[in-house]
């Protein structure tokens, strides 16, 4: 073999061993800089309603005498569970039964006075119109037996219905007003309600119907599920925040007490009636106020596009322009990229 054709080969053997032995490093960048990336994905059109609240019994009745008296007894406790038609409270009934005795007393003289001017009048000794004030004196009679009688079935507080004490607001042998509240029942006929306070932002958002998730400080671990079923129309005076009530669905297995911490997502109806583009959050770079950034992917090229953001909800934020749904849009590795930059994606979530 002539010498130069033996130094050819020599040379084409070097260069094919240098090309094999080149670096796997030099190979992948020239694939480009690997990455993350996502799909933008459409979520709801405004954030969900985080707020606290109390748990409690939908219905607490706040319950007293009809009259004033000193209490004699009252044979329950906070946090007794009673049944309906049970003795919550009683009045000492020495003064009310001397006025029921009274009046019953009054009620049958005037029978008998009206009794004896039938006849009288029957035998023309009295006049009509004194006939007529005797009926008249026992109607009135009568109907002031009646008022006894009633008040005396008032002297004693009864649960109306099956329920559990939350309260009680006054002592044995203390004097009590009229109507003036003693007892607190919360009712278990209607279940467990949330009570909330929300600002004017959230409460125009809210509909009543409108699905929550709550967990409890006191069931860690635990979700419960519920909807709005009250929205007041004005604002506490003394806070400025608007009254809310959500009510929980049946948990039959969990013990709900009155003024449990309760923590409140709601999905407003307006976060259902329409939607808007979502993108994870670590895909966002360069943010100034509703203006920030994003890598989109464009085969093998990282384009940056600025995007409009509405709000942000955990891990997602919101978008009301620059992307659509579906679009693929770099997370990790998105900090370090420029324009059309060659990438290489590693991972697609």
């Amino acid at each position: 073999m002539p010498a130069f054709n033996r130094f050819l080969l020599v040379f084409i053997t070097l260069c094919l061993t240098a090309c094999n032995g080149a670096p796997d490093g030099a190979t992948e960048r020239d694939a480009g800089t690997p990455v993350r990336a996502a799909l933008a994905t459409t979520g709801p059109a405004s954030p969900l309603i985080e707020a606290n609240g109390l748990v409690g019994a939908a219905e607490e009745m706040r319950l007293s005498f009809k009259t004033g008296g000193v209490i004699r007894r009252i044979p329950v406790q906070e946090g007794s569970r009673v049944r309906r038609g049970e003795v919550l409270a009683e009045l000492e009934l020495t003064e009310i039964n001397a006025q029921v005795e009274q009046a019953r007393q009054a009620a049958e003289k005037a029978e008998r006075d009206l009794d004896r001017g039938e006849r009288l009048h029957a035998d023309q000794v009295i006049s009509l119109e004194t006939l007529q004030n005797l009926r008249t004196q026992a109607a009135v009679a009568r109907a002031a037996r009646d008022a006894a009688r009633f008040n005396l079935g008032y002297s004693s507080i009864r649960a109306p219905s099956d329920g559990v004490v939350l309260r009680t607001l006054f002592e044995e042998r203390e004097l009590v007003p009229p109507g003036q509240p003693v007892v607190i029942l919360g009712s278990s006929a209607r279940g467990h309600v949330v009570r909330l306070s929300l600002a004017d932002r959230d409460i125009v958002k809210l509909r009543l119907g409108d699905p929550a998730r709550v967990t409890l400080d006191a069931y860690p671990g635990r979700e419960l599920t519920g909807a709005i079923s009250e929205v007041s129309s004005a604002a506490d005076p003394r806070t400025g925040l608007f009254p809310a009530e959500l009510r929980l669905d049946p948990a039959s297995d969990l013990m709900l007490a009155s003024g449990l911490v309760a923590k409140v997502r709601i999905e407003p109806t307006t976060a259902r009636l329409s939607q808007l583009t979502h993108v994870p959050i670590a895909s966002v770079v360069e943010g100034d106020r509703d203006r920030a950034n994003v890598y989109v992917v464009e085969g093998a090229v990282a384009r940056k596009r600025e995007i409009t953001v509405a709000f942000i909800e955990g891990e997602q934020v919101a978008l009301t322009g620059g992307l659509k749904s579906g679009e693929r849009v770099v997370t990790e590795g998105a900090l370090y990229l420029q324009d059309g930059e060659r990438i290489r994606i590693v991972t697609e979530r």
